[in-house]
């Protein structure tokens, strides 16, 4: 079994801290809850959280080898961010693309699926 990560994009001002009613993300929550159930279920999830937006990042890089740079914002300046994330188990890609379809219909976000190599061990 392989493990893919399942990227949920959102468009700015489309974001989950963007205003929405109390129903609204009642609703939304318990499609996502219901996702994560069913995925736990099938022994599929592994892992999985939302990010807080690209106005939040900081970035740290490399500079002339010498010394570390830290500066405030996202990495690359795009209207489209990562909002969250699910690392899942998969036999193969076409399994993945449907729980990446799943994830879709629940969130109402684009998925962007990529195979994952742990290179380490997650630690709570």
């Amino acid at each position: 079994m392989s493990q893919y990560l399942l990227s949920t994009y959102a468009v700015d001002g489309e974001v989950a801290g963007a205003p929405r009613t109390p129903e609204q993300w009642q609703a939304f929550m318990e499609r996502v809850m219901a996702l994560e159930a069913e995925m736990d279920a099938h022994g599929t999830f592994v892992f999985g959280g939302a990010l807080l937006g690209p106005e939040a990042a900081t970035v740290v890089r490399p500079s002339n080898g010498e010394r570390v740079v830290t500066t405030d914002g996202p990495f690359v300046e795009s209207k489209e961010h990562i909002g969250g994330f699910y690392i899942i188990n998969a036999g193969d890609l076409d399994e993945a693309l449907g729980w990446a379809r799943t994830v879709a219909d629940a969130t109402n976000h684009p998925i962007e699926v990529r195979p994952f190599r742990a290179t380490g061990r997650l630690k709570a």
